[in-house]
């Protein structure tokens, strides 16, 4: 069990204030509400976030929604002591709530104001599917502590991030908000996030309770529908989608939500072996249990139970702690309690982990926010855009790059086209909800920020038409083109999955007119997810993956583009090269009939079998080699070592990538697991040898009752700059 939050002498403290707590002040900390708008705009508030978030609505008609609507914020419900959590981006209104329940309510409790602080909240970071391509865990953690040091200004004491869950198919329009598709990438991001959010001890006024969401196995909804069921082995869950769950518990974080799925038939909100069983007591989580967004009462629709009230003890005797926005347990906990359908201790077990975050936070010591703070970062420090530049920049990957076309020449006119160039307020992507548009950095004003010549034309947009005579008026001008094509924030996210993941619209034809001009063309993407773009890959000469990347994302791309940074992103998930190939990930469990040229082989008979991109790919301006793999263990290690060369003519980063694959074991084994990888920065010319170690006890897998195995035998070592590309050497182990 973490001791993160396990403080003696705040644990007497909640002892004491549970035994004067009446069963009514129990069941209010368990309830999260928001406010309720009743007037000026005929809506709930979470229906209003999720039009935000879907683009049906921009941050200006939001705001303009918020500051003219009539809302109740449930004053005598706080100050009867019937709610312990709010649901509140405003801290002003934060701290008024805050004093009704501290100065007003019988025990004086504080409230505990969550928020949804993804990958950023002024400064708005990469979407956390671009920031993994970074692949360093320091970085993680710094976008991290920024978001936790802004959203804490603003009365936010608890972050709904991160989002833990693996990803492995595109269609699904939450991987945008997911490190990814490897287990162990993610466990990396997960205790990076949990120590950027929560800080070294807790108690700090500048940092936030950290939330694992999805939990779990959300990221693999059936047909990457959102939403969706989804069955599999306990092995697979243990083996892939447990492990960055473990790796936030472990590193101290508060809270855990639980996923809308159904997990093997039984929703996750009431899942008592996944909410008690696995996480509390087989992982020891001392911090709460809290659902998603009215998932209690979803379990009706799942058709798990009949009504709220069951679905109230059914979530509560499965040890879900709170409930957000359902009304489950204000209603009918209090029933279910007297006539002793819910043992008291339950209770008196989900408070106690309530108060333990609150008082942990500091909140009963300092549950207010001064104006003085609230107002700390209306102008953004230096120090944040800048990290969030560098991070953007990083998050790059460089798919593409026929004749080395890039970089490009300061002096060299550009022809500037596709919709998405021009469109600050879409560089930030999905669940970016604290930011100024006017911080936001198109990459049209990115390439003029960086003294380009740039002739700008719309030509096309996602929705919208191709028009020829707009992209002739802008080529005629120029040396080269850059095209900037991909997706809108509304195409991924929540509630966003798409059955064909090609580019939509027409911006496939209007590249295809850009190759007729004879000019460069650089293809450059904006998106949320991998797309299937087998044309772009064979026809146009640069793709560079840019994603959604923030509020300096113009500023990053020119950087890129123009050689300023030396682009080092690998992939954190594969491109399938059809969606037909959805799921596609590198690390699928071993084949009897491997893919091949014969008929009755694993493969498909219209589409090939191979990814468009592998997982870890990524190219730079400059070009390395690996050689000399050597590979040799102690009892309890194995060690890689390779000499690794900068063949090329600029200095450039490079991951270096370690995986394993178990040749025989009781259970069919992944093909290639990542199990260590390491960057190192070479000057042109520069040779160094790179080592890696894998503890032999990560080397082995969970079987479906959850035992750890380390089976003897051979395994194979692959180091390599991708998942696909890579030296290997076979070794036999001995545990």
């Amino acid at each position: 069990m973490t001791n993160f939050w396990l403080i003696p002498d705040n644990e007497k403290r909640i002892d004491d204030l549970i035994d004067k707590m009446t069963l009514e002040e129990k069941i209010g900390q368990m309830t999260q509400l928001s406010p309720s708008i009743v007037g000026g705009f005929d809506l709930p508030f979470p229906e209003l976030i999720e039009m935000l978030t879907e683009g049906r609505i921009g941050q200006e008609e939001f705001k303009k929604i918020m500051q003219n609507a009539e809302m109740d914020y449930r004053e005598d419900q706080i100050r009867a002591g019937k709610i312990g959590s709010f649901l509140l981006n405003n801290p002003t209104k934060a701290n008024e709530l805050q004093r009704i329940a501290v100065e007003e309510s019988r025990l004086g409790i504080p409230l505990i104001f969550g928020f949804d602080v993804i990958h950023g909240f002024k400064t708005v970071f990469p979407i956390p599917l671009a920031e993994a391509c970074i692949w360093d865990e320091d970085i993680f953690a710094q976008t991290a502590r920024i978001s936790a040091r802004e959203a804490r200004s603003h009365n936010i004491h608890w972050a709904f991030s991160p989002m833990l869950d693996v990803s492995r198919d595109a269609r699904w329009g939450r991987i945008a908000e997911s490190p990814g598709e490897d287990p162990f990438l993610a466990s990396v991001y997960a205790r990076a996030k949990v120590r950027g959010l929560q800080g070294n001890a807790p108690g700090a006024d500048d940092h936030v309770a950290a939330c694992l969401k999805h939990y779990i196995a959300y990221g693999a909804a059936e047909s990457g529908q959102d939403y969706n069921t989804v069955s599999m082995a306990d092995s697979l869950l243990y083996n892939v989608y447990l492990p960055p769950f473990q790796s936030g518990v472990a590193a101290g974080a508060a809270t855990v939500m639980s996923a809308f799925n159904d997990y093997n038939g039984v929703p996750c909100t009431i899942n008592e072996f996944l909410l008690r069983d696995l996480l509390k007591e087989r992982l020891g989580f001392a911090g709460f249990v809290v659902s998603d967004a009215n998932s209690i009462d979803d379990c009706i629709r799942h058709g798990s139970t009949a009504d709220l009230e069951e679905a109230a003890l059914k979530s509560c005797l499965a040890g879900l702690d709170m409930d957000m926005n359902s009304h489950a347990y204000s209603t009918y906990l209090k029933k279910l309690v007297e006539q002793g359908d819910i043992p008291s201790e339950l209770l008196d077990d989900a408070v106690r982990r309530i108060l333990r975050i609150k008082m942990g936070l500091g909140l009963f010591d300092h549950p207010y926010v001064s104006q003085e703070k609230m107002s700390l970062y209306d102008v953004l420090p230096d120090e944040h855009i800048e990290l969030a530049r560098e991070t953007a920049r990083r998050s790059i990957v460089l798919l593409k790059n026929e004749d080395n076309i890039l970089p490009i020449d300061q002096s060299r006119r550009v022809a500037l086209i596709g919709e998405l160039a021009d469109l600050p307020e879409e560089v930030v992507g999905s669940w970016a909800m604290g930011f100024n548009v006017t911080d936001c950095v198109s990459i049209r004003q990115g390439l003029l920020n960086a003294g380009l010549e740039v002739f700008y034309e719309k030509t096309c947009g996602v929705a919208s038409p191709f028009d020829p005579d707009e992209l002739q008026r802008a080529a005629d001008r120029a040396d080269v083109i850059i095209a900037v094509v991909g997706e809108l924030i509304s195409m991924s996210g929540e509630a966003a999955s798409r059955a064909d993941i090609s580019l939509p619209g027409q911006q496939e034809t209007m590249l295809k007119a850009a190759l007729k001009t004879g000019k460069p063309v650089i293809a450059v993407l904006m998106n949320g997810r991998p797309l299937a773009i087998p044309w772009l890959k064979d026809h146009v000469p640069v793709i560079v993956e840019a994603w959604q990347l923030g509020i300096q994302m113009g500023n990053a791309v020119a950087d890129v583009l123009l050689g300023d940074y030396n682009p080092s992103g690998k992939l954190s998930c594969t491109f399938p090269a059809q969606v037909g190939q959805c799921p596609r990930y590198y690390n699928h469990p071993s084949t009897g009939r491997p893919g091949a040229k014969s008929k009755f082989s694993s493969r498909y008979l219209d589409a090939p079998l191979e990814p468009l991109f592998p997982f870890g790919f990524g190219l730079s301006y400059t070009t390395f080699s690996y050689d000399n793999l050597k590979v040799e263990q102690t009892a309890d290690q194995v060690l890689a070592s390779v000499e690794i060369s900068n063949t090329g003519k600029y200095a450039g980063e490079e991951t270096v990538q370690l995986y394993i694959q178990d040749i025989t074991a009781s259970l069919v084994r992944p093909v290639k697991e990542l199990k260590a990888f390491t960057k190192i920065l070479l000057q042109p010319g520069q040779r160094t040898t790179v080592s890696l170690a894998v503890p032999k006890a990560h080397m082995g897998f969970y079987n479906n009752t959850m035992d750890h195995r380390l089976e003897d035998g051979a395994f194979n070592i692959y180091v390599g700059t991708n998942s696909r590309d890579c030296l290997q050497e076979r070794i036999d182990i001995a545990f």
